[in-house]
Order: C-alpha cells, then sequence, then structure tokens
C-alpha cells in the first residue's frame, strides 16, 4: 500500500522544504511531490504535525548499545539488540564495530553480522574490524595482546564476510600497499586509524586506496609545522572521508569546525564510537577486565583514559549544530547522505529521493527523535516508549 509522509518539514537534497509530501512504497521511496499531489490523498497518509524528516542516521562505529558490547558476544541476537537500541536514536543503519580481538572472535563476528542480514535485522549495512592491525603506540583502550600485523589469513578474515560492507581500520605504516590493494580488491574499505604513520607513508597509502580515517584527531600522528601526519594528510585529501567523534570530548569544538572548512565539503561524516550504556541504563561495562564508567557523558576506564563514548547519533546531530554552528541540513547530512556515499550506498541510502530506501527519522525542533523508520517500517515510536 501506498503511504505519503505529510505534513511535515522534509530534508531534500538542497534544502529543508515544507509543503511536500514523502510516497513510500514497498520500502522504498516512490517520490517527493507536491502536498497537493493526487496520489496523497489517495495514499495511506501520516502525520508528521509539523516535525522535521530527515534521512535516517547511518553511523559506522558502533561498539556496542542496550548494554552489549560486541566483542562480548558476537552473535546474531547481540546484532539485533544493539541496533535497536541505536534506533531509538534515529539510527537506521550502522556497521556493529568489533574492536581488536583474535582472529577466531572475528570469524564470529563476521558470520554473526552475515546471518543477521540474512535473517533481516532492520539497520545492520556491514560491520566494522577496528583492529587488531593497529599501532601498539597508538592503540588507545585495544588490548595490546590482540594487536598484531596483517598477515594473508587477517586479509583473509578481512575480506570474509558474504553480505553487506566491510570496513577494516588498521595503521598503515604497519603494512604495504599491497596489501592495501588487495584489501580492495575484495571490496573491503580501508580506513587509517590507531596509526603513528608519517605524511608520506599516510600518502602513499591513500594512493593505494585507503578511503577513510577513524576518528580523526585521535589515535593518529597530528599536524604540525614541518609534519604534516595522518591529520594533515586527511585534511588536505579531497577524496577521502573522516570521521568525527562531535561530543565536545574527544576533540575540542574549535578544532573541528577548523577541520571542517579546511576538508573538502561532503568528506566528514559523523560517528558515535559508541559503547553498552547507549540504549541501555546501566552506565558501566566492562573492557579488557576494566570497569568503564560513563559519566557526564564521557566514557572512561579508571586510569582516565577514553574508552569510546556514550553519544548517540541524534545527539551528535545536535552537537554539530551548537558546537560547530553549522546548519541542520549539513549536520543531518554528515549523519545519513555522507557516511552513505562513503560505504557505496548512495544509490540507495541517505537521502530522501526517489528510488531510495525509506530509512527516514522524525524529530522535532531540538533533534529529539520522534520516530525512526526502516525500509518503510517503523521501529521507534517515542509516543509509546516504556
Amino acid at each position: 500500500m501506498l503511504r505519503a509522509f505529510v505534513n511535515g518539514r522534509i530534508l531534500g537534497d538542497e534544502h529543508i522544504e515544507a509543503g511536500r509530501a514523502v510516497l513510500v512504497e514497498d520500502g522504498i521511496i516512490v517520490d517527493v511531490v507536491a502536498a497537493d499531489d493526487a496520489r496523497v490523498a489517495s495514499a495511506r497518509q501520516h502525520d508528521l504535525a509539523g516535525q522535521l524528516l530527515l534521512p535516517g542516521f547511518i553511523d559506522t562505529q558502533v561498539n556496542g548499545g542496550g548494554g552489549v558490547l560486541f566483542n562480548d558476544a558476537p552473535e546474531p541476537g547481540s546484532v539485533r539488540r544493539i541496533a535497536a537500541a541505536h534506533a531509538r536514536y534515529g539510527t537506521t543503519g550502522l556497521l556493529p564495530t568489533l574492536i581488536s580481538d583474535d582472529l577466531d572472535t572475528m570469524r564470529r563476528a563476521v558470520a554473526a553480522v552475515d546471518a543477521a542480514i540474512i535473517a533481516g535485522v532492520p539497520g545492520i549495512l556491514g560491520i566494522h574490524l577496528e583492529g587488531p592491525f593497529l599501532s601498539p603506540e597508538r592503540r588507545g583502550v585495544h588490548d595490546p595482546a590482540k594487536i598484531r600485523a596483517i598477515d594473508a589469513q587477517g586479509v583473509d578474515v578481512a575480506g570474509s564476510l558474504q553480505h553487506g560492507k566491510t570496513l577494516l581500520t588498521l595503521a598503515p605504516e604497519r603494512t604495504t600497499v599491497q596489501v592495501i590493494a588487495e584489501l580492495n580488491a575484495r571490496g573491503v574499505i580501508v580506513a587509517a586509524g590507531h596509526t603513528t604513520a608519517n605524511h608520506e607513508q599516510m600518502r602513499a597509502a591513500l594512493a593505494a586506496g585507503v578511503r577513510g580515517f577513524t576518528h580523526l584527531f585521535n589515535a593518529m600522528t597530528p599536524l604540525q609545522s614541518r609534519e604534516p601526519g595522518v591529520v594533515g594528510a586527511a585534511l588536505d585529501d579531497a577524496a577521502s572521508w573522516c570521521g568525527l567523534i562531535v561530543d565536545g570530548h574527544h576533540v575540542h569544538p574549535a578544532t573541528l569546525r577548523v577541520a571542517i572548512r579546511a576538508k573538502a565539503l561532503g568528506q566528514m561524516m559523523l560517528v558515535t564510537d559508541a559503547m553498552p550504556p547507549v540504549g541501555s541504563d546501566d552506565p558501566t561495562f566492562r573492557l579488557g577486565g576494566e570497569l568503564v564508567t560513563c559519566r557526564d557523558g564521557i566514557c572512561l576506564t579508571p586510569g582516565g583514559v577514553l574508552a569510546g563514548s556514550c553519544l548517540d547519533m541524534a545527539s551528535a546531530v545536535r552537537n554539530t549544530v551548537s558546537m560547530l554552528d553549522l546548519p541542520l541540513a549539513e549536520a543531518a547530512r554528515m549523519a545519513s547522505t555522507y557516511p552513505a556515499t562513503f560505504l557505496g550506498l548512495a544509490a540507495t541510502h541517505g537521502r530522501i529521493a526517489a528510488g531510495c530506501r525509506a530509512d527516514l527519522v522524525v524529530v522535532d525542533d531540538g533533534i529529539h527523535v520522534r520516530e525512526t523508520w526502516i525500509g518503510g517500517e517503523r521501529v521507534f515510536d517515542s509516543s509509546t516508549k516504556p
């Protein structure tokens, strides 16, 4: 049955418009039309009550949610629980993210995501393997015992997902341009992160096929006057994408404002780096045997090390507007259109346009999520929240 989303303000490809309706059938956006189009009158109408309709948010870095850490339970049920927790905050597509672990756990995680996609778990787009092919010196909270150099086995595991997208974060200086090219050939999207690479090494890795940068500024060599480092390479390269954690803690807002102005338009995307407390009443979780606590929006180990975040995508969009002084339309694109393009899904995801999946989020003027729709089905409604 044709459904029409009416009486709202809709983010199209150019700007937010009133007086338009979104027509959806079989989970796909059929058209975006004037409110008085004849098809609207004959459709089943969904009244947006004047609220904002945005493309559903896409998060490429989700370590956990709903009280679940993906590393602790790499199985389809955990994937479903994490996705459901983040749907409350407008996330309609995500990559469950496995922090550095052994190859057997990586295989289990890949199998779990494959099974979840086959089962039709709403919102699962693939997997993010953050490590273990990282720099020990820039490991952050990653377990040093799990970090290793990538070899043929590692390439095989990274390229083994049968359904959806695979994103692999590695340290370019710990591998070769040939391995990066091989990963690309297997369909793996390669990002640089947790790296001590210098500018020259990073430029070579970009030429070999590195496509993005995981949580820009964090756990990588900084931009300096005579050594641009990884950050300098990231901002200077027009074709790559950068993930930004806009929580006011990982990176100073002024630094992010400068970076966004330096980078080509459309190449900055919001990520959460979310941990189990997102969508859960429990502010604590265990990581590598340590009790991590989320307090005042920060996840910290007992030693004061940042351990992911308590950020959700709706908050990331709000923060981008309030902290970075960007228009809502651009902040929303950073949470939807740009990550979809990064993942190679621009034709089907991240926009409210004919031919795209009906992955939609309804927010009020404070950018608080009221409804989340995935594939034309409502998966969250704040009015029925317990």
